[in-house]
């Protein structure tokens, strides 16, 4: 096994053994997000009907928001209750990965009417606390994607440049909103790509509705 595979083994395995770094794990399934973090919400008209609804949900258990985002996935497999994986970002230009991030995923749901997941944070993540990907279908069929979380700066590096990650943090979800509606908008596989493979992604179409909380 090569040096670098051995070194994303272990931190697999350590990531495995450690417990979330924050209390409040599974609370993105509630309306109330816990205090003491920033809040954040983002929501993005997807179409109408249960093909839309199937399609961009099956998007979103493949890793398709983060996937399409640039990040890779390792282990790559459909979200599950449970998993634990390592998200990866390379700055352009870069062959080796220069961000390794471990995260654990908390709940996930697959019903008629809505399909998704949420992770939570593990040590060595720059952030503390959780992340949702819910596509819903109303009662009127319209089809929405949502993304939720809350979160604290952990490491002393993003601490250090705060401003730069939250702008990071905004200008990631705002692709995965793009990138969720580009693939509700096409058939796409059943899943992604395998972990490695980047997608650019695709701007919002005009008339997307987001909202922010605090």
């Amino acid at each position: 096994m090569p040096a670098s595979s051995t070194a994303l083994h272990r931190r697999l395995l350590a990531a495995r053994a450690a417990a979330p770094t924050y209390p409040e794990v599974g609370a993105t399934r509630e309306a109330g997000l816990p205090a003491g973090y920033a809040h954040l919400r983002r929501r993005i008209h997807l179409g109408h009907g249960p093909e839309v609804l199937e399609r961009a949900g099956r998007y979103v258990l493949g890793w398709g928001s983060q996937l399409g985002s640039g990040f890779a996935v390792h282990p790559y497999a459909p979200a599950e209750e449970g998993a634990t994986v390592l998200l990866r970002l390379s700055p352009p230009g870069l062959r080796q990965p220069r961000l390794v991030i471990p995260c654990r995923v908390v709940w996930t749901v697959d019903e008629p009417d809505r399909i998704g997941f949420a992770y939570g944070t593990l040590p060595g993540h720059p952030e503390c606390g959780e992340e949702a990907f819910l596509v819903t279908m109303d009662a009127a069929g319209e089809v929405w994607f949502e993304v939720t979380a809350f979160a604290r700066l952990a490491s002393w590096y993003a601490r250090l440049g705060r401003p730069v990650a939250v702008l990071c943090q905004y200008l990631a979800i705002e692709r995965y909103l793009a990138a969720v509606a580009s693939a509700a908008s096409r058939r796409p596989r059943a899943f992604p790509a395998p972990a490695g493979r980047v997608r650019s992604a695709h701007r919002v179409r005009p008339g997307h509705r987001t909202h922010r909380t605090r």
